[in-house]
This record gives C-alpha cells, structure tokens and sequence, in this order.
C-alpha cells in the first residue's frame, strides 16, 4: 500500500508543499506538543504505516484509509507543530500506534482525522458525507468542546473527559486513538514550556495512566508512567536513571546465571519456553522507593523475569519446577490465572530467593495470556464477536463501560461524575464471592455495601447489614480477599448521607447521591428558600423577587426554576450567600439604587435569623457525627457539596478547625421550642472493675429513660478501673444531665462525662 499515490500530497515533502498554490487554514497555529529529536516523520512514517497496514486490512479499507489521510493532509496544510515540523506528522504518528495495535480501517481513519473538527472547523456532517457515521463519530468524541464557555478551567476539562468516557462507553476505540494521541504528545512534550510539560504530565498521570491500566494496556501503561515522571520530576528521573545503569553492570552475571539456570531447568523437565529478563521501569523503582522509604540500594528486585510457555497446564508446571530450582519467598505467590485481574491480566507471580540471596520476581504465562497482557482489550475488540459469546475480558470492561453510563444518569455535573469515575480507575483490587461462588471484583477498601451496590442498585438502596462469612456485620465493614458475602435487605430501609462517608466505589457514591437529591428534594427545596431568604434579608433585601428579576436570575444562572435553585443550595452545591449578592447587584443595576451601605461602602447587614431544627428536617439536615448535637448545644451549621446542612455543636474542635478555612460556608443554627424526637449522645463511664458494674450502670441508664443504642468496654480485663461508652438517646441537655446525675450515684461509678470525638 501506498498512502501517497500520485494525487495526494505528502506534507513532509517539502517540493511538493512549494508546487502546491494553497495558503495555510485562516486560523491560529495550534501549539500542540511538539516532536522531540527524532527522524523528520515524511516519506519514512507513511512508508511504515503503509507497510502495517497492507499486513491485515483488505485492499477496499486501504482505498478509505488513503483519503482520510489526503483529507486530512489539506486541512492541515500549513499547520505547524512548535518543533517547526508539519503538523500532520502527528495523525501521522497516532495511525502508527494505533495499526500496532492491528486497530480497524474505521479506527485508523479517525486517527488521521482526529484534529480536523477541532483545529479546522471541519463540520461533523462533512465528515458523515466523506467518510461514513461510524469515522465521524469516532471524530467527535474525540474532538474537545473548545466552543462552549466555561467557568473555570477545572470545569472544561471535567466536561471534556466525561464526553471522552461517555463516547468511550459507546465505542471502546475511541478512548484507545485518544490513548495512542496522548502517548505521541507525552513522546514529543520537549518543546513546550515547563509549566505546561508538567501540567500535561499531571494529567496523564492522574487521568490517562490509570485508564490505560484499567484497559489492560500494560505497554503504554508503563510507558506513560515513565514519560510523565521524567517531566514531573527531571532531576529525580535522570540520577535515578544514572543508578540504574550503573547497577546493570554489577548485576549482569547474576542475571545471566538465573537465565542459565531457569532455561536448563525447564527444558530438562520437558517445559518449552521462552525466558528472558525484565527491567523495573524508572517510575516503578522510584514508586517502591517512596512508598516503603527505600534507598536505591534497598530495592533488591530491579530485574524480574518472565516465562512464556504452550500451554495452561505448564504455567503450574514450570512454578513446581522454579520452586524446586529456588527457594520461593512466603507470602509472595499471586494466582492471576485463576481470577485474573480487573482489566484480565493473567499471570502466576512468585518471587525466589536467588542467587546471593537476591530476591527475584517470576512471572508465569501463555502466549495467549501474554497478548492479553501487553494489549488489553486491544487483543479482544467489542465490536468483532462474530459469535454470541463475549470472552471473560470482554465481560469485564462491557461492565465497566455500561457502568460509566450508570454513573452519568445519576451524576449531577461533570466534576462529580470524574469525581466518581476517578475513584473506579484505582488499579488495586479485592476479590470477594457471592453465596453462588461468583467472583466480583471491587476497588481495595471497598465496604458490604460497595458490594450490594455492584450487585444491584435496587440492593443497595435498600440494604441493612452484610453478612460476611456466615457473620453479620454493618454495611461499613471493609471487605477482605476470599470474602464470601451476602446482603440483608428491607423494603423501608433507605439511603442515608453518612454512606457516603464509607463507601468506595464510583456506582455506590453516585447512587446515594442520586437518590439524596431526588428522593430529598421536597426537603432541600425548603431549606433552600428558608436560607435564601435569610440571606437576601440580611441585605435588606425581601425574599419574594419580582418576575423579571427571578427570569433575569435563572438565567444567569443556568437553573431552570426556582424550585431547583432553592434545592442546590439546599444540598450545598449553591452557597446562599452568593446567590443573595448576585440577587442584590440585580437589583441594583434594576433600580439605580443600592440599600444602605456604611461609611466605607460597605453593606449593612440585618441581624440575620438563625435556621431553626425542630428534628424532623430529614436526611436535607444532618448532625455531626464528630460531636452529635442536642437540644440545649449552641450550634453552627456547615453546608458541604451534595450534603445537605451538617450541624455542630459550637465547641466542636473539628468545627472551629473548618470554620476557620471557610467561613463562608457556616450559619448560625438553633433549636425550635419543642423538638420531635430523641437524639444520639455519647457517653464515657469510668467504673471500679468490680462483678455487675455493667450491669448497674445499663439499668440505671433504663430508668432514666435513656435508650441505649450501642455500649462498648475496654479490652483488658486485669485493670483495676474499666472504661464504658455508651452512645444513648435523650431528649435534650436537661435530660442528659439528669441522666448522668443519676448514673454518677451508683457506687461503683468514678466519673461520667459526654464524649466528644
């Protein structure tokens, strides 16, 4: 195949561009990553994407492949990269990992073409007409929404990445031309300045690395992470590069003896395979490094090696056979083979002590297994099962794709969706089992009800308690390896928002979420218009705005009612105060008036009311957990994202720490007259360890009428003082007073106080 026939143009080909009377796109050179030190990418690069194309496409797919590059060779006529080179060596280049890939004639195309609609106002529907839908829409998920006015930076690039997921979810090839975009510019980030190297590194590690994990990628994986870090941290990445070269010498013979060793022994256990050594990346040194405090020195395992062999049977052959050879290290064997990773890595890992006592890591795999490993869900397309069967990785990222579309129904905006997302791209997992033997696979830290929440979200919503290992255990409990797991449900039980203090799953997160704001509407709409209202008066404004301002109001806003503009702030995503300022300069530029201002311009405030609780506010309200207010505490309430109001009591520590970062954020709170219900309350005992003082004290909490709703003692039964804690329901501060004056009587009692964590 040749890219360049006679009618097209070659853009490296500096001849021909002086033959060509075309003067460059009327638009702004885009100042994209530009090429380090490296073969001028003319003639040479399309001779090698022609030549890994001609390899598996058919002479039809080369035809389209050949305009999409003579297209996309025209729109950027002219268009230069900051190295001074033309600019389509870079589509050039993003074909080029992509047909290492053996990617499709469709994904090639979107390669070439994916700048088109971006940097030269190329409409979709040209492209429709050209190329087809299916290279168009590849095109538009991948193209950035550069067009739309944004409040902050943050926000763009939150927007830009929840359309990259959701046109991923769509098609899986459009986050792998992204992923190969991506890998070209963090190769050629040489000539942009340092801030934006290292904002663009900061990113790719954050965002890009974690996605190419979670796919499987382990080549660009590793290669990202080492690009970033050189850009990151230079300094640290040259001396670190410097050691490990000098180490290589010195460990040159005992590599060379391993792989002596482990070939022999294998061949004369009648074992093909191919063995070869591996080195550490830069960034995985340095990681080990950071995370366990290690001097390079202290890194023992910089070489690991890898053992490819024919078959499934012989993976467990070969780790008898090392076993025997080496003496395996205890505690570090993995069987990725029997439950593979998320992203379908499989692999036996075992590290044995080697020669010199060095620690030596093997990794044990087949030749399908390997191309699973170095390519992901490259090796298996979605899009290509002729038959009804999808594989086991197929499978697995089908629901991880159809669970970024969970999570962006139920997502208010785009931070919170990359948000949730982001928490899902952590690479370390724990495998837990259904009372069915099925294997589910959760992010490491992840509770009973992380769990109910992958099962269903319908369980979740209605969860109870966890039963882990035939035990029953609160929701909160943090899931171990080998798990077997279960989930008690009810049909009155509901979400509640300190769930969000424990779960780790983006699904879980986003659905107590959704429910908060949709179940807790009619509650947050009243708190909202209730501190709105204090707001405005507190500007000697009046709560009820005329018709034109309310209009003038929504839509600078972007809210579609008022009823959704007292919600948000009722859920903390608006801050009153704000809102009431805006509300304010309105009016102002309304009226040519102002209200009162002091004698330095600024505005006299009304005494403003304090938000009333009577107690039954709902999940729109909630009381710190850090020291759980009564009737009768002084209070401030503190709005946070999605939440709600969470109410201190005023001589909270943790309180006075946050109130000091954001003042903006706290009201005054007191309570109503007469309040609904009973309230939690911790309380600390500390009793002579002497038979029955428990008890006593339980019986006398009973007769004060105080429900005991959780109770705990100390460990160590030899001291001669124990310590109990109660956590107890009471009316209000005189109660509880009463109460502990009456525990305080018993004998046995030597202190009591309230507990405050």
């Amino acid at each position: 195949m040749n890219l360049t026939s006679p009618d097209s143009t070659v853009s490296a080909t500096p001849a021909k561009r002086g033959d060509a009377p075309r003067q460059p796109a009327q638009r702004p050179n885009r100042q994209d990553p530009g090429a380090a030190p490296a073969p001028a990418p003319g003639v040479a690069s399309v001779s090698r994407l022609s030549a890994q194309l001609t390899e598996y496409l058919t002479p039809s797919e080369l035809k389209k492949v050949r305009e999409a590059y003579r297209f996309s060779d025209e729109k950027h006529l002219g268009q230069m990269r900051k190295s001074g080179e033309p600019y389509i060596s870079h589509p050039i280049a993003v074909a080029e990992i992509c047909a290492e890939w053996k990617l499709d004639a469709q994904a090639i195309m979107a390669a070439l073409l994916h700048d088109v609609m971006e940097d030269q106002d190329v409409a979709k529907d040209e492209l429709i007409e050209r190329f087809g839908a299916p290279v168009a829409s590849l095109v538009d998920g991948l193209s950035k929404l550069d067009k739309i006015e944004f409040q902050s930076q943050v926000e763009m690039q939150a927007e830009n990445f929840r359309k990259m997921l959701l046109a991923m979810a769509r098609d899986v090839r459009v986050i792998l031309i992204k992923l190969a975009d991506r890998l070209h510019n963090m190769r050629t980030l040489g000539h942009m300045d340092p801030s934006k190297r290292s904002r663009i590194a900061r990113e790719t590690m954050d965002v890009y690395v974690p996605i190419a994990h979670r796919l499987g990628l382990n080549n660009l994986y590793r290669e990202l992470q080492d690009l970033s870090f050189s850009h990151l941290y230079p300094v640290r990445y040259k001396t670190l590069g410097k050691a490990v070269k000098a180490a290589r010498g010195n460990r040159r013979e005992v590599v060379s003896k391993i792989l002596d060793a482990v070939r022999t022994t294998l061949a004369e256990s009648g074992i093909q395979a191919e063995v070869y050594g591996r080195e550490k990346t830069l960034f995985g040194i340095y990681r080990k490094m950071r995370n366990k405090h290690l001097s390079f020195s202290q890194v023992l395992d910089v070489y690991g090696f890898r053992i490819v062999v024919d078959s499934f049977a012989n993976c467990y052959v070969a780790l008898g056979t090392l076993h025997a050879l080496y003496k395996p290290m205890p505690g570090k064997f993995k069987d990725y083979i029997a439950i593979p990773k998320l992203n379908g890595y499989q692999s036996l890992h075992t590290t044995l002590i080697g020669p010199y006592g060095t620690p030596v890591e093997f990794q044990i795999r087949t030749d399908e297994m390997h191309r699973v490993a170095e390519s992901g869900v490259a090796a298996h397309w979605l899009y290509k099962t002729d038959e009804g069967a999808l594989t086991d990785l197929q499978q697995r990222t089908h629901a991880w794709l159809q669970s970024l579309l969970d999570i962006q129904k139920q997502t208010g905006d785009s931070a919170e969706f990359l948000e949730h997302v982001k928490v899902d791209l952590f690479p370390d997992s724990v495998y837990v089992f259904t009372p069915k033997s099925r294997i589910i696979s959760l992010p490491r830290g992840a509770t009973a009800l992380d769990f109910a929440y992958t099962i269903h979200t319908d369980i979740g919503d209605h969860a109870t308690e966890g039963i882990i290992n035939h035990e029953h255990v609160p929701l909160r409990t943090e899931l171990r390896n080998g798990d077997i797991v279960e989930i008690v449900s009810s049909s009155t039980a509901r979400p509640s928002p300190t769930w969000l203090g424990f779960v780790r799953t983006g699904k879980a997160r986003s659905a107590i979420r959704h429910y908060l704001r949709t179940i807790n509407r009619a509650e947050s709409i009243e708190l909202g218009r209730e501190l709105l209202s204090h707001a405005l008066e507190a500007l000697n404004l009046s709560p009820e705005l005329p018709a034109p301002l309310a209009e003038r109001l929504l839509n600078e806003s972007s809210a579609r009612s008022l009823e959704e503009l007292h919600a948000d702030i009722g859920v903390g995503k608006r801050m009153a105060s704000l809102v009431a300022r805006h509300i304010f300069g309105l009016a102002e530029n309304a009226a040519g008036s102002a209200p009162a201002v002091d004698e330095h311009g600024e505005l006299i405030p009304n005494k403003i009311d304090p938000v009333v609780l009577n107690g039954t506010e709902g999940a729109a309200v909630q009381l710190a957990q850090c020291c759980l207010p009564i009737p009768g505490d002084s209070m401030f309430g503190h709005f946070r994202r999605d939440q709600g109001l969470t109410v201190h009591a005023a001589d909270c520590e943790l309180a006075k720490r946050q109130r000091m970062k954001e003042p903006d954020r706290w009201i005054e709170v007191v309570w109503a007259p007469e309040t609904k219900r009973r309230f939690d309350c911790r309380i600390k005992v500390l009793v002579h360890n002497e038979k029955g003082a428990l008890a006593r004290v339980a019986a006398e909490l009973g007769e004060s009428d105080a429900n005991i709703v959780y109770v705990a003692m100390d460990d160590d039964k030899d001291q001669v003082m124990q310590q109990l804690r109660f956590t107890v329901q009471v009316e209000d501060r005189i109660h509880l007073a009463r109460l502990m004056r009456n525990v305080r009587a018993i004998p046995s009692v030597a202190r009591i106080l309230r507990e405050r964590s």
